[in-house]
């Protein structure tokens, strides 16, 4: 049962990419469009993030859920030691969620709506920019148990040019995957070009990011390369998401939404399996060779066995729920979402 709950953690981390990714790019898309094209902009982004932006943050509640029930030592280290960006990545979240609302549902449009672009703009760069910052934290071995002092302890842990680098690169992704989703989303040619685009350079500034981690990883000592191409399975699907890229270029070019759909998806999971595999179980790699592993650190097995049973018999409900969502409102108009 306890390779049930890791790829149930796994999954969640990933879709949470894939669709909080894309909800954040939205913001991205918005902050990188100038000022004249900013309302058509919003528009188009109203019907692209529609189905999941209320519902993507039920795949970050899954993770925090089996982390904290699962594994509490790795959960309580990474609350602890990271709490600084978790905290500005869960103020992010909450800023952009009530941001969002204001400034769309608000009756009154008057001056404050400014502040409600900013504030949504804003939170959503800094939100996965943070979350691409833990992501990286937890592998960098900069998390010192030993630590003494405040800054080494909870500041060091993840302000280091390898973390940034992740978050930087994190945020081109989610530009791009919102870019990508809102294409199949235009009712003209002049918006679907528009995001062809901004999906264009977002994935030029994906690639661009991606040699900064690399570069940052070799300064620091982390050994991306090889965790990355040191075994055949990364290198196959390093190679499988890069020879996928003319497709999409070629998808992206013609307007065929649902075909850089799922090559933007299945770029990203290859991404994500690259980076990952090498070191799993360990989910945490610490200062001076320490890890807390996912099976190592499990908790107990009564515990473990009930959490999967609960995901199994959840996602009976959840899963169908979801897929209705996104059906209803593909069925809507864009101007009835």
């Amino acid at each position: 049962m306890l390779y049930v709950v890791i790829v149930f953690l796994w999954t969640a981390i990933l879709l949470y990419l894939l669709l909080g990714g894309a909800d954040f790019g939205a913001g991205i898309i918005e902050f990188f469009t100038s000022r004249k094209n900013r309302g058509r902009t919003r528009r188009t982004m109203y019907q692209a993030i529609g189905p999941v932006w209320e519902a993507n943050h039920m795949w970050l509640i899954i993770t925090i859920v089996i982390l904290f029930v699962g594994f509490p030592s790795i959960y309580a280290t990474m609350s602890v030691y990271l709490h600084i960006p978790l905290t500005a990545m869960l103020l992010g979240i909450i800023a952009r969620g009530t941001a969002f609302v204001f400034r769309h549902y608000d009756a009154v449009k008057d001056d404050m709506q400014k502040l409600y672009n900013r504030i949504f703009i804003y939170s959503s760069v800094i939100t996965p920019l943070f979350l691409g910052i833990i992501a990286a934290s937890t592998v960098s071995r900069q998390i010192d148990l030993q630590a003494q002092d405040f800054l080494s302890a909870y500041v060091f842990s993840w302000l280091n040019g390898f973390s940034v680098a992740v978050g930087l690169f994190t945020v081109c992704i989610c530009g791009f995957l919102a870019a990508v989703f809102i294409i199949g989303e235009t009712d003209s040619e002049a918006d679907r070009q528009f995001f062809t685009r901004k999906a264009k350079w977002m994935i030029i500034s994906a690639v661009l990011c991606g040699v900064l981690v690399f570069t940052a990883s070799y300064i620091e000592n982390i050994p991306l390369v090889d965790w990355v191409f040191g075994k055949p399975a990364g290198i196959l699907a390093i190679t499988a998401a890069s020879l996928s890229l003319p497709f999409l270029w070629y998808g992206l070019t013609h307007g065929k939404a649902i075909i850089i759909r799922l090559l933007a998806g299945f770029q990203v999971c290859m991404i994500l399996f690259a980076a990952t595999y090498r070191h799993f179980p360990n989910i945490v790699l610490l200062k001076h060779g320490g890890y807390l592993s996912l099976i190592e650190h499990q908790g107990q097995e009564k515990t473990i066995e009930a959490l999967a049973w609960a995901l199994l018999i959840g996602s009976i409900f959840i899963l169908p729920a979801l897929f209705y969502l996104l059906y209803s409102f593909e069925k809507k108009k864009p101007g009835e979402a």
